[in-house]
């Protein structure tokens, strides 16, 4: 699961800080998860590739979704032919059907609007599930959960071929499917040789919001928590009146979720020559790894059980 953060400002750019959107390659299903102006650029940028075919819009503020129009044109412009789904919260449908039609657009291809509410899943596939989640915003507002099925059980070899006396071979993917097999004149039970099973990955997105209790319900254990940090509690009231988060508040949050790690995007132009208050703060109150990322960074998730294997370019 490689996340390529494509814009962390707020809700004005920067020289180095594009408007919000993130890509979540996750084996080989690419998402994306809001499209600020100059999305579809950013794309070719740091080369996540535009095979999209689900786009996740956490509200209509014009930092998240000015995009929408140059993405489906570009789409149009290659010839695309397969569906687009762009899910938005519920009453937004208009909002983005006027996105997609733009100037007069009319694509050749389809595009489907899924208007979606909290707790409702968005997207069920064979292996992970992507789940809508309250936030509270100005507006009608959703953040995303990406939740990954639990995997199988560690197979144990070692039992399996030196105290068993099984062979490498069909037996073992039977056993490691949760299938029993006969061997040497008896049945031997998948739990002998597999263990239990261990938890997929979560990644929670929310879009901008206040500090809640549904966001640190839904990032409970999270592997990566990319959450508002707009200001630092310096313009903490300012960050009320918006219906933003302090990184102090994003950082309570994932503590409180027990999440390992926290990304903090949506920083506001008011930190664009030095934005190390945010990153500090959020340090000073959440245990785990804290970071404000740039545009075009990308962090490969790791699993629960690989902590060891961390990676971010």
């Amino acid at each position: 699961m490689r996340v390529t953060f494509l814009g962390t400002s707020g809700a004005v750019p920067t020289t180095r800080r594009n408007t919000s959107a993130l890509l979540v390659n996750r084996d080989g299903d690419r998402l994306l998860f809001d499209c600020g102006e100059g999305t579809q650029r950013q794309m070719m940028r740091f080369s996540t590739g535009f095979a999209v075919d689900h786009v996740f819009v956490t509200h209509c503020h014009g930092d998240h979704v000015l995009g929408i129009p140059g993405l489906v044109q570009t789409f149009d412009f290659n010839d695309r032919e397969r569906p687009l789904a762009i899910h938005a919260p519920h009453g937004t449908r208009g909002q983005i059907e006027d996105l997609v039609h733009a100037a007069g657009n009319d694509p050749s291809f389809p595009v489907r609007i899924n208007q979606v509410g909290p707790d409702e899943v968005v997207l069920d596939r064979d292996e992970y599930e992507v789940r809508a989640v309250r936030t509270d915003h100005r507006t009608n507002a959703v953040g995303y959960a990406l939740v990954e099925d639990d995997r199988k059980g560690r197979f144990d070899r070692e039992k399996a071929e030196g105290e068993l006396g099984i062979s490498p071979g069909p037996k073992y993917s039977k056993l490691h499917r949760g299938e029993a097999v006969e061997h040497d004149g008896r049945t031997v039970e998948p739990e002998e040789v597999v263990g239990p099973p261990r938890p997929g990955r979560r990644m929670v997105y929310t879009g901008d919001t206040r500090p809640t209790d549904a966001v640190a319900a839904a990032a409970e254990d999270a592997d990566l928590l990319v959450h508002d940090a707009t200001f630092a509690s310096d313009w903490a009231d300012r960050a009320t009146e918006t219906a933003h988060s302090t990184a102090r508040e994003a950082a309570a949050i994932a503590d409180r979720a027990g999440a390992k790690r926290l990304a903090l995007t949506h920083i506001s132009t008011r930190y664009a020559g030095d934005d190390s208050p945010i990153e500090r703060e959020a340090r000073e109150h959440f245990d785990g790894d804290a970071w404000i990322p740039d545009d075009g960074d990308r962090f490969d998730v790791p699993f629960p059980d690989d902590s060891d294997d961390d990676s971010a370019d």
